[in-house]
């Protein structure tokens, strides 16, 4: 009877996924949390409403 073996780095891809999951919910609260911010919020910062806009909707993957 065979036996099935798995790859030894498959343990390392589910930590490595969740990471990355983990990085793109934050990045997408971070992006929703710019929209909240008053102007001069914004501008202590040195981004104007335009550029928090734009950083809000740029998609997940462009990180």
């Amino acid at each position: 009877m065979a036996v099935l073996e798995f790859p030894r780095r498959a343990p390392r891809v589910v930590p490595s996924l969740l990471q990355r999951l983990a990085h793109l919910w934050e990045l997408r609260r971070e992006r929703a949390q710019l929209l909240s911010l008053t102007e001069r919020e914004l501008k202590d910062i040195g981004l104007t409403r335009y550029d928090a806009m734009m950083e809000a909707r740029r998609p997940f993957w462009k990180d």
